[in-house]
């Protein structure tokens, strides 16, 4: 009998699924219409888990998985998994940790431009005909120059240390924040959020800071400045959204980026109105290439813990 998988979400790559089905069986709790009477009856038979970093798997679900081998994350997020808890049972949880450096890097980077150069407002004068009814150059606002744009990165990990390479071909001076200075890293350190606001042109949030909320308050937009821009492709917690949104609409900052939001799906309608705003949904990963990749990693690392081994990219063992 093949082992038994627990699929709490989808994978969107047909070459993983296939893998997937020829290797287990799968059993796609996100389809099943009575979760609790499934688990009832199928629980004592998993062996592995998959789900997003979004949707996690709750204390509730675990402990009616008591053959559980490990938990595999489609994603880098783990504050929705008890890591905790997972380690007293000894079930590894992985991520896939590294595969989504490049893409996440590459879309704060799309976003910190697009919002500088009003790409999407731009794009709707095009689209709706304006540009026809008002072709004098006065009809479009100017917009901002992102290159040499002073850019301090909030959390120098992974995805960090790539916006700062790409901000830097820019020929952008850089400075970043963490919980210390990196001995490998050239840039500036900056212990404080609000200097790090005051001295950067734009801010961009790359922490993982699972257990950070709201650290970009009004305190720190203020010393971000009516010509600074936001750009969050970490966590949607991290800013205080009701603040973010009446710096925006008072003209406190010019602008932002944003690929997530505390409340996802559900994007405050005050943000969904503002021209000052470049808008994604959670998409920062979303290519071909890295979704593939994050497959691959989610197989291996079940192959490695249904074989009796550590998984490489275990967070709990």
């Amino acid at each position: 009998m093949k082992p038994q998988i627990l699929q709490l979400n989808p994978i969107l790559i047909p070459e993983i699924n296939e893998k997937l089905a020829s290797l287990y069986t799968v059993h796609k709790f996100f389809q099943v219409a009575d979760q609790e009477a499934w688990l009832r009856e199928h629980g004592a038979s998993i062996d592995a888990a998959i789900t997003g970093g979004h949707t996690g798997i709750s204390r509730a679900i675990l402990d009616q998985l008591p053959g559980l081998k490990v938990v595999a994350v489609n994603g880098v997020g783990t504050d929705a998994v008890d890591l905790a808890y997972c380690r007293d049972r000894g079930v590894p949880v992985t991520a896939t940790l590294g595969a989504l450096t490049e893409d996440v890097a590459d879309l704060a980077i799309g976003l910190l431009i697009a919002a500088c150069r009003n790409l999407c407002a731009g794009d709707r004068f095009v689209r709706d005909g304006q540009w026809e009814l008002h072709p004098q150059p006065s009809a479009i606002p100017l917009a901002r120059r992102f290159s040499g744009m002073r850019v301090g990165i909030v959390g120098m990990g992974r995805v960090g240390r790539a916006v700062a390479v790409r901000a830097a071909a820019f020929g952008c001076p850089i400075s970043y924040t963490d919980l210390r200075p990196m001995d490998d890293i050239a840039h500036r350190f900056v212990a404080d959020l609000v200097d790090l606001a005051r001295d950067a042109d734009a801010l961009v949030l790359c922490a993982a800071a699972d257990q950070a909320e709201g650290i970009v308050d009004a305190a720190v937009l203020e010393a971000l400045g009516p010509r600074g821009f936001l750009v969050n492709v970490a966590r949607g917690r991290l800013v205080n959204e009701a603040d973010l949104t009446e710096a925006l609409f008072a003209g406190r900052i010019a602008g932002a980026g944003l690929d997530v939001f505390v409340d996802e799906p559900r994007v405050p309608p005050t943000l969904r109105r503002s021209d000052s705003v470049t808008l994604q949904a959670h998409r920062a990963s979303a290519t071909w290439e890295t979704r593939t990749a994050m497959g691959e990693m989610v197989l291996a690392g079940i192959a490695q813990a249904l074989a009796g081994e550590r998984p490489t990219m275990s967070l709990t063992t």
